[in-house]
């Protein structure tokens, strides 16, 4: 039996010899099928990356947005009153104390 099973083994060795370009086309095969999974896996790690970097713009933009409604309501007249008379005691004149200065 354990001569037999050598005989096998060296058939089909010799068949694959006689038969490379076979084994080459397999190869290619193989090597073709990891780099289509490479690809693959790279593609779908940037796509993620992309969409990551998509959600940041969008939570940046409300930020933004967000910023520029304090922003306002910061310079709001009616705060830049309500501060000056508070903090620096200061109020409108009387109408006898305004001097209109008209220029020819």
């Amino acid at each position: 039996m354990g001569q037999s099973q050598l005989n096998l083994t060296r058939i089909i060795l010799l068949d694959l010899w006689r038969h490379k370009w076979i084994l080459l086309l397999a190869a290619a095969v193989v090597g073709n099928a990891v780099t289509i999974v490479y690809t693959s896996h790279v593609s779908r790690k940037y796509i993620s990356q992309w969409d990551q970097m998509w959600q940041e713009r969008d939570r940046l933009d409300i930020e933004w947005r967000n910023l520029l409604l304090e922003e306002q309501s910061q310079s709001e007249h009616s705060r830049i009153t309500r501060i000056a008379s508070k903090q620096l005691d200061m109020s409108r004149p009387l109408p006898k104390e305004e001097v209109v200065v008209r220029i020819p």
